[in-house]
Parts: C-alpha cells; structure tokens; sequence
C-alpha cells in the first residue's frame, strides 16, 4: 500500500470519508473515483478492529475489474480479498465466505440475495458489514437492487440499530432525474443522498488538476439533413398500411407514427387488447406490425440491408395456422424480392453511416496512433456497425480494426479482456460499444468518442463524454438535423449543469438542514415503500394460482396453471409440473459462453400444438439432476377469473409464485 498515492483532488473528495461518514464521492469518468474508495478501504481496515469491507458493483463484468485490478493488488498482500460473482457456487455460501475474508466484491443481487436468506451459510446481516462500497451509486433509486439494499439499511437505522456499516459511493455523475428546473434537481440529488445515507462531496479546490488529468474533450455536433428519398422505408411503411386495412382495429385505435418508439407502444397495447378480447388477429398483426416498425428504426440509424435482414429473420422462424397468418407471410413473401432491390440501390443510402465513416476517417489515418469508441444502442447494431467497418474499404485503408464490446448478455468476461487488452496494444483501434463501456470498464484513453443512434440521460451522455480523456481528444455525435437524438444531446448538456448548480445549492446548506432534509426524505420513503409492499402483496395475491391458466402467445392453447410456476435461486421461473412436457417439443441447444455451478442451459422449448412452434424458453438442468423448464410469461397470455390479459415480467402476474425446494420436488414427483 506504500506505493499507492493519491493525487490532490482524490485526497479532497475522500477526506471525510476517512473520519467515518457516509459520502458519496463524485469524480468524472477517468479521475480514479475507484483508486480513492481502495485507499478509503485501506485506512479503514487499518484502523477498525474486525473490519469487513464490501464492494457493491452493478454488473457481473465489473466484479473480476475491480477485484483483479484494484482492490486484490492494492490489499491482498496484507489482507483477504475475494471476488463473487453469479457463476460461483460460493454465492450460496456469501455467509462463510465473508467470515473468513476482509475484503469481499461482488454484485448487489448477490448480496441481496445473501441479506434475505434464512439459509445460515448463505446469510449475511448488514451488522457483519463495517464498510460499504457502492460503485456507480447513481443507480440507487425507484426498483434497483441498489435501492432495495439500503432500504434495508434504512430500516434498521429508523429502528434505531446503530450496528450499520459506513457507506462510500461513487458516481461520476448523480444526474437530475430528467427535472428541468433547479429546485427539483436539488431535491434529486438530496433523494440520492437520502436513499444511500450520504452526504455528496465533489473537487471544489483542486479542480485545475482535476482537468489536467482527466481533460474535456471537443465537443462536435456531426449533423445531417433529412433523407431526401427513402423509397425502402416507403415501401415498408406501404406494407404495414395494408396490415392495418386486414386487421380491422378498432374505432377509437389511433396510430402514431410509424418508425417510432410511440408507435411501438400503440401496437404493444393494441396486441395486448387482442389477448383481452381474444382477437387473434388482432394480436398477429400487433406483433408482425412491431417487426416492421423495428426494421423502420434500423432503417433510420444502419443501413437497408440490416433492415431486411432484421425481417427474413422474423419471417424464418414464422409457422402458418390459419388464415390470419397465411395472409401476413404472403405479404411479406410478395414484397420481399422489391425490398431486396430497393436495400440495394446506393442512391438511396443513409446519410447518418456516410457521416459517420467522415467523421472516423477525419480522425484515423494509417500514419496516426489513434483510439476511438463508437456507442451504439443494442447489441444488434454494434453487430451491424462492426460487419460495416468490414466490409468498408475507405475505412479499413484508414487503418481502422474494430471489435465489439457489450454486455455479460452477449460476451463472456474472457473475451471482453480480450479485446480491451487487444485494445490497449493497438491490435484493435475502435471499439462499437452498447452503453456497457459508458459505465466501469477499464478502457485506455481514447482521442474520439462518437455517439451513434443513441437517446439516453445526461449521466450516460457525460461517462461517454469522459471516456475521450487523451490530449486533443474530440466528442461527436452523429445524428439528423432537428432529430431526437440531437434535441436530446442539446437537453443533457443543460441537465449536466443543472445537476452542477443542485450540488452547490446543496453544500450551501448548513449540516442541520441538510440532515432535516434527508431525514424527512428517508421517512417519506419507508411509508412509501411499506404501501408500495401491500399494494403488491394485494396484487400478486389477486387470485389463486390454481385459478389462473398460461395460454401460448400464439395459439392461445391452455399448457399450465399458475400453480406450476416456482421461482428457482431468484431467477429462475420453472415450470415442476412434469404433465407440461406434452405441450412442448424442443428445439436447438441453448449455448452458453460461461458456466454455472448449480445448472445448465438444455434445448430451447417451443409450442408443440399444430404448427405453433412459438418459442416459451429452454430447459435446465439443475444440479444436473432436474430438467426443468425455464419460461417467459411474455410469451403467454393469462386466463384469470376476470379475462384474459398479458404481462411483461413476472413480478406482475396476479398470482402468488411459491419458492422452488429442491427436497420437495423430488418428493411430489417420482422420476424413478
């Protein structure tokens, strides 16, 4: 630990820290904001008898990080440091495990999990914690894990437990919560504050250094005009009036417009009132309506190709039953030869990827060391963009070598090293990024930032931002003239500062206001979140879960009662009920890139009634005994006393869902 030195602005953000309070430290992106909570850790294990330190991250890629990279090098000559993450048997063990160590980072859900067990080896009191580290402590707010962890915390201090482990948080940004004036960005920020517990301190004195280590960038707004001609997305939106006129909606349905996130949600209610009224041609139209808005919003942001592509993949896995949808795959199969010309006519290319290929090219050159990120907005278009980059010659003569970078969702963590150290040594020059590089990742400094096809808060926007921390580095944002995406740009800049502005309003109250203020803040809130409890208790006991059926999304066919749903480790909602194996018949093998200790992903399951074939899930096996079938309620519709009707998670079926016991499964059901 001799060899670990702050610099002047991290000493300042942590001085009050070090004398035991609750603080968040807000550091920019790139400022070391998880240097200075090592060194805060450090002190504290040097100075309190049986201190146990944990660090709470978001995501699973961040646990190996932060262990691997921070906390494990800095203390793990002197003390025991340790890393949990979801694939670990020893997150059914986070009791024992954290008795023997004095340094434990892992997720929040692993904790959680851990805080309301009754397991004894599993379970962990907040009393067993002297030091919480809450990473990106932005996210503690309404349903996060984050937020239901320091309600329990809350709860034993209004009882009056004083046996509470200090709380460090870091953010590079609390951000305003979308208010537009500073009054309720003030009483934001002071939310966050009251819901971690903390006080929020910032560099008020070193702030010259603060920008000399981690510079601003450039700011360049890279806009273009509207498409002039767009004859692909013409003819998508021809096709999707003539499924209107075949559906037949209903008098008081009022279609937003097409290619819009507005729109998606007009159709995912008019599909959920197909389901209510037990239309099913109202829901096939919904649901194949939704596909073509999908490829509109490719269409706008890659390229008509990835439009097309999007749609064959929707009309390759459709199976015809009746009329309904003989209709809606003809339409498609009679278009699909003049939308693959039109994809294919270069007049008509979008005008958003030839500014972004300007906007790379004016930045790499196979004479310049140059690094550069490009954040898009779903693992899809990383994909699109990356093959793009490929398949461009004037790019690939500029010297760009790109790779992907997303989430634990769609790479496992060996290759996300991979390709950050690929990286760092030059053997990749551009990574096309989902928000996942925004937030955490030990990424090297880059000389351009481009924001591609995105619209998220002015935290996301100011992470982005940061992440151009070399000398001279440059911020874009490619987008249409007058777009979305450009008003939002505009909008995120005025919320940064108005967050800026609440913070100083903030530290200009004197210690008893702002302790009134909290106070009164944290009492609203357990009330709030006590009647939030029974309303979903009321809610999720609405019906007995032997009265409510689950019908295939597609079909309609009754396969199960909500008595047949258990929830396996939290995460898991399983169909035990062996007789469900009937109505289904499995398809391909689910491949995993990482492994878990307590189960394994089987064959996808997909309606075995006629030629349905819709997809519910996959199997497990879990502690490779049980095979059970892991499913989705958004591919079912529920008939309860009172109607049909649809949810989207699981929380919000009207049904109690029992816990899964292991001893207990194999007691009902006899697979001898």
């Amino acid at each position: 630990m001799s060899d670990l030195v702050l610099y002047g602005y991290q000493e300042e953000v942590v001085q009050r820290a070090l004398q035991g309070e609750n603080i968040i430290v807000w550091l920019p992106t790139g400022a070391g904001k998880t240097r200075a909570a090592v060194f805060v850790a450090h002190k504290h294990l040097e100075r309190t008898p049986g201190a146990k330190v944990v660090v709470l991250v978001n995501t699973v890629h961040l646990v190996d990080q932060h262990y691997s990279k921070e906390f494990h090098p800095a203390l793990g000559h002197h003390y025991a440091v340790t890393a949990v993450s979801s694939d670990s048997d020893r997150k059914d063990f986070l009791g024992l495990v954290l008795r023997d160590k004095d340094v434990l980072v892992c997720t929040a859900q692993i904790l959680l999990n851990a805080l309301t067990s009754n397991e004894e080896a599993k379970h962990v009191e907040l009393s067993d914690i002297t030091l919480l580290v809450v990473d990106e402590c932005h996210h503690t707010h309404k349903e996060t894990v984050y937020n239901k962890i320091m309600r329990l915390y809350l709860e034993k201090k209004m009882r009056g437990d004083k046996r509470l482990p200090q709380v460090l948080g870091l953010t590079a940004s609390p951000g305003s919560g979308g208010a537009k004036s500073l009054d309720k960005a003030v009483q934001y920020v002071l939310q966050i504050c009251a819901n971690l517990d903390c006080a929020i301190v910032c560099t008020k004195n070193c702030t010259e250094e603060l920008n000399m280590k981690v510079p601003k960038p450039v700011k360049r707004f890279d806009i273009v005009e509207e498409r002039q001609e767009d004859p692909f997305g013409d003819h998508v939106q021809w096709m999707m009036r003539q499924i209107h006129c075949f559906m037949q909606p209903p008098e008081d349905f009022i279609p937003r417009e097409f290619g819009t996130q507005d729109y998606e949600s007009n159709i995912v209610a008019l599909q959920k009132r197909g389901v209510e009224e037990c239309n099913r041609r109202l829901i096939r139209c919904a649901i194949h309506l939704r596909e073509y808005n999908d490829a509109l919003l490719i269409n706008d942001t890659l390229l008509m190709e990835d439009a097309l592509c999007s749609l064959k993949d929707f009309y390759r896995e459709t199976t015809i039953i009746d009329d309904t949808d003989r209709f809606l795959v003809n339409l498609f199969q009679d278009n699909q030869a003049k939308l693959t010309t039109l994809a294919r006519d270069l007049r008509f290319t979008n005008p958003k990827m030839e500014q972004l290929e300007s906007t790379l090219r004016r930045h790499f050159s196979p004479s310049v060391e140059s690094r550069g990120i490009v954040f898009s907005k779903t693992r899809k278009s990383t994909s699109c963009l990356h093959q793009w980059v490929l398949a461009n010659d004037s790019l690939r003569s500029a010297g760009i070598k790109s790779a992907i970078i997303t989430g634990s969702a769609g790479m496992t963590q060996q290759d996300r090293d991979k390709t950050i150290r690929n990286f760092r040594l030059g053997s990749v020059n551009l990574l096309i990024a989902t928000s996942v590089a925004e937030e955490g990742l030990d990424i090297p400094q880059c000389n351009l930032v481009v924001r591609y096809g995105l619209l998220t808060n002015e935290i996301a926007q100011q992470q982005a931002n940061r992440r151009a921390r070399a000398q001279d580095s440059h911020y874009s944002l490619v987008a249409e003239r007058g777009s979305r995406e450009e008003r939002r740009e505009h909008l995120n800049t005025y919320l940064a500062g108005l967050t800026a502005k609440a913070v100083d309003k903030i530290h200009q109250m004197s210690p008893r206001e702002f302790r009134a203020n909290i106070d009164e803040l944290q009492a609203r809130a357990m009330l709030c979140n006590r009647m939030a409890e029974i309303q979903m208790m009321e809610k999720n006991g609405r019906y007995l879960s032997a009265n409510v059926q689950l019908l295939c999304g597609n079909c309609l066919t009754a396969v199960a009662q909500g008595s047949d749903i258990q929830l396996l480790d939290n995460m898991h909602y399983v169909n035990v009920n062996p007789q469900f194996r009937r109505h289904y018949k499995k398809g391909s093998p689910v491949l995993l890139k990482k492994t878990f200790e307590d189960w394994e992903p089987g064959c996808r399951i997909k309606c075995n009634n006629g030629n349905c074939n819709k997809q519910w899930g996959y199997e497990i096996k879990f502690r490779k005994v049980a095979l059970l079938p892991n499913v989705a309620i958004k591919d079912f519709a529920l008939q309860t006393p009172s109607g049909r009707t649809t949810v989207k998670k699981w929380k919000d079926v009207p049904f109690t869902v029992e816990h899964f016991s292991f001893s207990e499964y194999f007691c009902l059901f006899d697979y001898s």
